[in-house]
C-alpha cells in the first residue's frame, strides 16, 4: 500500500468518525461529556496525525514535479550541447571524458563511445599533454578559466585553440570542464562529411574493405608460397607500407627474439633491431596472455620501450596507432607482431584489427617453433 493509499483510507474513518459524533448531539446531557472528549480525541489526531501526514505527501508530490521538471531541462541542455556547431567536450579534473558533442567527434575523427571514460590528452600529441593536464586541474580547483594552443595527435601541423570553462551540473557532486575545440587557423579542418543515406554506399568504408581483401589474398599468397623458415618475414613484408609504417616481428616460444624490423628508413629499422624484446611491456603482455591488443592513441608513452637516447619509442615514431598481436599454433605462441601507425596516417579500425587476428593464426600456423 502506497502512502497516498494510506492517508485516504485514514481520512475516511476519520471523516466517519466525525458523522458518527455528529449523531451523538441527541444524547442526553449526562453524557454528551464523553462525546465531548471524543471530539477532542479526534480533533488532536487531525493536528498530531493527519496534518503532517498531508504535509509529507504535499512535499513529496512537490519533489516529483521538480524533478520532472529538472529532468526536462537535462534533457534539453543535452540537445544543445549535441547540437552545438562548435567541438565542445565535458571532462572532469583528470581529463577522462564525460560527453563529446557531434563536432568534436567529426573534428577529433574519433567517435564519442571511444573517447567517453578516456582521458581527452590521448587525443593530443605528447607534448602537450602535459600542460593540457595542469590547465585542467586548475579549472577544476576553481582558479578561473583557462586557454591554450595544442596539436591534435592525428594532425599535428594544425594548431587546435582549446578553451577550458568550469561548470557545475545538478547532481554533480564536482566541477566538471567543460572544453572548446576550434582550429588555430580561420578555415575548418577537413572532417568527414555527413553519414550517408542508406540508399548511398559508404565509399570510405568499401574502399577500405576492398584494400583489406587484397592483404588477407597478399598474405594467403605469400604464407602458400614461402619456406616456413621464412614466413614470419614474407609476412612482414606483406603488412609494411601498405598495411603500416612499421612492422616489428619476434619469435620465439622460451624468450623472443627480434626476427624483423621494417621501419620508414633503413636508420629507423636500425635503432629497433637491436632491441631486447623483453625491454617492450606491450610484447611481453601479448606474449603472456596470447591476447590481441589494439590501440588508438596510445596512452603509455613507454608501452613499446625505448630508444638507444632514451625516448620512448612510441613517441619518437609519433605513433597513433598500433596493433600487437600474438602468433598461436598449438596452443603455445610462436611469436609476437607488431604494427605502429604514425602521424596523419588513419587509426587501426575495429575490422582491421580483425582481418589481422585472422592472418596472425594463420601466419602462427605456417611458422616452425623456434626455442
Amino acid at each position: 500500500m502506497t502512502q497516498t493509499d494510506g492517508f485516504s483510507e485514514e481520512l475516511a474513518d476519520f471523516v466517519r468518525r466525525v458523522a458518527e459524533l455528529k449523531a451523538a448531539r441527541t444524547v442526553s446531557g449526562g453524557d454528551l461529556p464523553t462525546v465531548l472528549d471524543a471530539a477532542l480525541f479526534e480533533l488532536d489526531h487531525v493536528v498530531g496525525q493527519l496534518w503532517p501526514w498531508y504535509e509529507r505527501l504535499s512535499a513529496a508530490g512537490a519533489s516529483r514535479s521538480g524533478a520532472s521538471a529538472d529532468r526536462q531541462e537535462q534533457r534539453l541542455l543535452r540537445t544543445v550541447f549535441q547540437s552545438l556547431p562548435l567541438p565542445v567536450a565535458l571532462i572532469d579534473k583528470e581529463t577522462v571524458v564525460r560527453r563529446l558533442n557531434g563536432a568534436a567527434t567529426a573534428f577529433t575523427g574519433v567517435r564519442a563511445g571511444y573517447t567517453t571514460g578516456r582521458p581527452l590528452t590521448g587525443l593530443l600529441a605528447h607534448a602537450d599533454r602535459a600542460a593540457f593536464r595542469s590547465q585542467a586541474a586548475a579549472v577544476a580547483r576553481g582558479e578561473g578559466d583557462r586557454s591554450l594552443s595544442v596539436r591534435l595527435q592525428q594532425r599535428p601541423s594544425v594548431p587546435v585553440h582549446a578553451t577550458l570553462a568550469a561548470v557545475h551540473p545538478s547532481g554533480e557532486p564536482r566541477t566538471t570542464v567543460l572544453v572548446v575545440l576550434q582550429p588555430g587557423g580561420l578555415a575548418d579542418p577537413a572532417t568527414p562529411t555527413d553519414p550517408p543515406t542508406g540508399q548511398i554506399p559508404n565509399l570510405t568504408e568499401v574502399t577500405r574493405h576492398a584494400s583489406v581483401m587484397d592483404l588477407l589474398d597478399a598474405m594467403t599468397t605469400a604464407l602458400l608460397t614461402t619456406e616456413r623458415e621464412a614466413a614470419l618475414e614474407g609476412a612482414a613484408r606483406v603488412l609494411h607500407g601498405r598495411f603500416a609504417d612499421w612492422v616489428i616481428a619476434d619469435a620465439g616460444t622460451g624468450g623472443l627474439s627480434r626476427t624483423a624490423v621494417l621501419a620508414p628508413s633503413d636508420g629507423d629499422a636500425a635503432a629497433l633491431t637491436a632491441q631486447d624484446p623483453a625491454a617492450c611491456p606491450l610484447v611481453v603482455e601479448t606474449a603472456r596472455t596470447g591476447s590481441p591488443a589494439v590501440q588508438i592513441r596510445p596512452p603509455d608513452p613507454d608501452a613499446f620501450g625505448l630508444t638507444a637516447t632514451g625516448a620512448p619509442v612510441l613517441v619518437q615514431a609519433n605513433v597513433t596507432s598500433l596493433l600487437c598481436v600474438p602468433l598461436k599454433a598449438e596452443g603455445a605462441v610462436r611469436g609476437v607482431l607488431t604494427l605502429f601507425r604514425c602521424g596523419p596516417r588513419q587509426a587501426f579500425s575495429m575490422a582491421e584489427a580483425q582481418a589481422m587476428d585472422m592472418m596472425s593464426r594463420h601466419l602462427g600456423l605456417a611458422m616452425p617453433p623456434r626455442p
